[in-house]
């Protein structure tokens, strides 16, 4: 039997699904990685996304050599790949499995062309798996982590067990020596931040010196107290079980430990809630009917920081120099928009799937539906975020505001903190306003109550 392996965002040879579930008797297989230009000609030539993806397409090369394997790289279309694949007598494909619109329809297309094998290798349960007593899918949170308490209160998850299947396994005799420049592929090479640069491992090391304090500190965006492990789990550089597994066993308080693993269980619910109701993915989860402000200037002048709103300003002009938000920037800005703009969620969710290094359609999607109380257990309507408020509170001394938006370094903290308060210095030429905070709040919540109200 001849299998292809096709890797995808699981760039890594330990705990991986299909390099454990390969056929090890008298198998050849043929590793390969496809640049897919229905994505890529989609992004622009300066994503930082591409360059990372890069660098770790060869360093699995590089493990897979060790492993007496090799990598065929393409630059291509899947379907063209694999058309060309079949005529050379393999019998199946195994990779990994993701349940948004565009990786749906892509593998039904690759299924016509050579049989399919997909595996759950990018989260720690199989959506399907996992219902109500009455053999619905679980629309609450807290009533679906609970129901797993059985796996994140366990000490360890089983990983896959691959060495000694590998060491069966024969490597296709095939050209593997085509390895495109990132030019070849028609991008620029990005100075990435130099977390980056660092294994997961590192990571989680450096992290053991934040986990001490992780609940206070996460809030508070100025502080680096997160793990930023979040674009190494999305590209497969660390398995969901591995990430479990080694944070588990780290020496650190277990209240810290848990609430950790709690969030990574938000990350698997809302890959749940993308697999039970797909359409989430372009339409609102709750069925309600907004009457969404559609000037596009408005939209415009969040996307490039030019609300008038230092904390807004701050957050959208770093995330388009570094493709990082912190997730309480991420929850201000998207309150800011889906509330006191009154700005549909879809246009921010799409802004932002070109934008985060760590974008994943399912958590960018549920997050974005949350914050507009248009989704799965999502924040009440009526709750909306003032932006002043949370950049008091999260950033006193607006330390990342002012790191961000150095016009506004001399400024006393608590005119940054204050509405309309940079404005008013006559020696600075700051944005206005694009809406009054006060207004916008309560005209937010008169539409929300009218679209919620005309659904029941």
């Amino acid at each position: 039997m001849k299998q292809i392996l096709w890797f995808r965002r699981d760039l890594r040879v330990i705990d991986s699904a299909i390099l454990a579930d390969a056929k090890s008797i008298g198998n050849e297989v043929l590793p390969i990685f496809i640049f897919d230009k229905n994505i890529l000609e989609k992004l622009p030539k300066d994503d930082k996304r591409v360059t990372f993806i890069y660098q770790n397409v060869i360093k699995l090369k590089e493990n897979l050599k060790k492993l007496n394997l090799d990598l065929a790289i393409f630059s291509d279309t899947p379907k063209n790949v694999f058309t060309k694949l079949k005529n050379l007598g393999f019998d199946e494909i195994l990779t990994s499995i993701d349940f948004d619109f565009y990786a749906k329809k892509r593998d039904e297309e690759i299924s016509k062309i050579l049989p399919l094998k997909r595996y759950i290798d990018s989260f720690l349960i199989n959506p399907q798996n996992i219902l109500k007593k009455d053999n619905t899918p679980y629309k609450v949170f807290t009533a679906f982590y609970n129901s797993l308490e059985f796996l994140h209160q366990s000490n360890e998850i089983k990983e896959l067990e691959s060495t000694n299947n590998i060491k069966k396994l024969k490597k296709v005799d095939f050209d593997y020596s085509f390895v495109p420049t990132l030019q070849d592929l028609g991008f620029i090479e990005q100075k990435l931040p130099n977390f980056l640069y660092k294994s997961a491992d590192d990571l989680i090391e450096d992290f053991l010196e934040k986990l001490e304090n992780y609940q206070e500190n996460r809030d508070y965006f100025h502080l680096d107290g997160g793990s930023n492990l979040s674009v190494h789990l999305r590209f497969g550089l660390i398995s969901s079980k591995m990430l479990f597994n080694k944070i588990k066993k780290l020496k650190a308080p277990k209240k810290e430990i848990d609430f950790y693993i709690r969030e990574l269980f938000w990350r698997e619910f809302y890959n749940y809630i993308l697999y039970h109701f797909p359409n989430s993915e372009f339409e609102n989860f709750k069925d309600i009917k907004v009457n969404w402000n559609e000037n596009e200037d408005d939209f415009i002048s969040w996307c490039k920081g030019e609300t008038g709103v230092p904390i807004i300003d701050a957050s959208m002009k770093y995330l388009k120099q570094t493709g990082l938000l912190h997730n309480r920037l991420r929850m201000i800005v998207s309150s800011y928009l889906t509330k006191n703009l009154l700005i549909d969620w879809k246009k921010g969710e799409r802004y932002f799937a070109l934008k985060l290094l760590d974008y994943e359609t399912s958590s960018n999607i549920g997050s974005w539906q949350w914050s507009a109380s248009t989704g799965v257990d999502s924040v009440p309507y009526f709750r909306v975020f003032n932006p002043y408020l949370q950049s008091k509170k999260f950033d006193k001394d607006a330390i990342f505001i002012k790191s961000v938006l150095k016009e506004l370094k001399d400024i006393e903290a608590k005119e940054i903190h204050k509405e309309n308060g940079v404005q008013e210095n006559i020696f600075l030429n700051y944005p206005k306003q694009l809406v009054g905070i006060n207004f916008s709040r309560q005209r937010a919540i008169l539409e929300f109550k009218r679209a919620n109200n005309e659904k029941n």
